[in-house]
C-alpha cells in the first residue's frame, strides 16, 4: 500500500454513514470534480460522443511530455508553499482528492510552509497513448521518480475534458517495474477497454463494486490473494479486535466523473485498469478515552471527539485482469494508494 503526501477540496453537505450497531453519525463526503461529461471508455468508432466519431489520439508525445511538467512543476510548488490553490487545475479524480485535502490539511498544521520540501523529479518518462473518440480523452505516463523506493514506476494517468482544458492528473500508481505490462497496440496506439468490456475477467465498470463486496465478505472471486487484498482484510479484522478500540469499516463505490476507471488492453489479452473507491474507518474508544488523531486528521476534523473518530479514505486502485474465462484469481491488486480526505469527531 503506497501512502503519499500529496495533499482545498470544496466542501460539500454532510452526508449520514450508517455503522453496523451505532447511530447514523455525519461524515463529510469528498468533493466531488466538476467533470463536464461523464467519462467514457470506448475502443471503437461507433459511439457519437460531442458530434466526433473518427478515432484520435489524446495528445501528441510532445504535448504529453508537456502536460508532465506542468504537473511536475505545479506540485512542487503547492508541495513547497503547503498551498492546495497552487496545483488544484493539474489534478483531479482520485489523485487530485488526496493531493487537495492533504494540502489543506498541512496549511493548517504547518502554515509557514513545508520545511522538508525536496522538488519531485519524474524522468525517463514513457507515454501510452489511446487512441479513442470525443471527449474526455486521457493518456498514461509511465515515468521513474526521485521519491522511489527500489526499481518502481510511477503511473500517472492523465485527463482532458475538452479542448479548452487543462491536462489534469486523475491517478498515480506506483509499481514495480516488473508489474508494469506490455500493452497492446493497434497502429501505433494503445488501446482502451470499454467500461463495459466483456473480454475480461470483471468488467472495468464492475470492479469498484466487487472490491468493495470482497472487503466486506471475503467470498472466493476475482480478486487474488495479495497485500491489497486478502492481508487488507487480515489487517482490518485484527484491528476490529483491539482491545479498547472498536474498529469498523464501511466501502463504498466511487465511479463517476472523473473518478471512473481507466483501462488499457495489454498483449497477453487481458487489462491494467484503474479504478477509484471510498470508504470509512470509525474507531471507538472504551469508556474514558479517547482515540488519538494526527496533525492532518486533527486539520480536518469537524465536530469535537469525546470517543469516536470516523476518517474518509479515497483509495485508488491499479489492476491486472486477466481474460475472460478465469472466474478465480482473475483480477491481481497490482498498487493501490490511499489518503484521509475528511474527518468528523463524536
Amino acid at each position: 500500500m503506497s501512502r503519499l503526501r500529496l495533499g482545498r477540496a470544496p466542501r460539500r453537505p454532510l452526508e449520514r454513514v450508517s455503522f453496523p450497531g451505532g447511530r447514523r453519525r455525519p461524515v463529510r463526503l469528498l468533493a466531488a470534480t466538476a467533470a463536464a461529461a461523464v467519462l467514457s471508455l470506448t475502443a471503437s468508432g461507433c459511439v457519437t460522443v460531442h458530434g466526433e466519431l473518427a478515432l484520435l489520439p489524446p495528445a501528441t508525445k510532445a504535448e504529453a511530455a508537456q502536460a508532465l511538467a506542468d504537473f511536475t512543476a505545479a506540485y512542487n510548488r503547492a508541495d513547497k508553499a503547503y498551498d492546495p490553490a497552487l496545483d488544484a487545475n493539474r489534478v483531479t479524480g482520485p489523485l487530485g482528492a488526496i493531493n487537495q485535502a492533504g494540502l489543506r490539511a498541512r496549511s493548517i498544521s504547518a502554515p509557514d510552509g513545508n520545511p522538508d520540501h525536496k522538488p519531485l523529479a519524474l524522468t525517463d518518462a514513457r507515454f501510452v497513448l489511446p487512441r479513442k473518440a470525443g471527449w474526455p480523452r486521457w493518456f498514461v505516463a509511465d515515468t521513474a521518480s526521485n521519491r522511489a523506493s527500489g526499481d518502481e514506476r510511477w503511473l500517472l494517468a492523465f485527463l482532458r475534458n475538452g479542448p479548452d482544458q487543462p491536462w489534469e492528473a486523475a491517478y498515480l500508481s506506483i509499481l514495480p517495474r516488473g508489474d508494469v505490462p506490455e500493452f497492446a497496440e493497434e497502429e501505433g496506439y494503445a488501446v482502451p477497454v470499454a467500461a463495459d468490456s466483456d473480454a475480461l475477467a470483471v468488467a472495468p465498470e464492475d470492479l469498484g463494486e466487487r472490491y468493495v463486496a470482497y472487503l466486506k465478505d471475503g467470498a472466493a472471486g476475482p480478486f487474488a490473494p495479495g497485500m491489497h487484498t486478502s492481508q487488507w482484510r487480515a489487517q482490518r479484522q485484527k484491528a476490529a479486535k483491539r482491545p479498547g478500540m472498536a474498529t469498523q469499516y464501511i466501502d463504498r463505490v466511487t465511479n463517476q466523473g472523473d473518478f471512473a476507471p481507466l483501462g488499457l488492453r495489454t498483449r497477453d489479452g487481458g487489462a491494467l485498469v484503474f479504478f477509484a473507491t471510498r470508504y470509512f474507518e470509525r474507531q471507538t474508544a472504551a469508556k474514558g478515552y479517547r482515540p488519538k488523531v494526527g496533525a492532518d486528521t486533527k486539520a480536518l476534523l469537524t465536530g469535537e471527539i469525546k470517543n469516536t473518530v470516523t476518517r474518509e479514505w479515497v483509495s485508488s486502485q491499479a489492476v491486472l485482469v486477466k481474460p475472460a474465462g478465469t472466474d478465480r484469481n482473475g483480477v491481481r491488486v497490482a498498487g493501490r494508494l490511499q489518503g484521509v480526505v475528511g474527518a468528523a469527531g463524536s
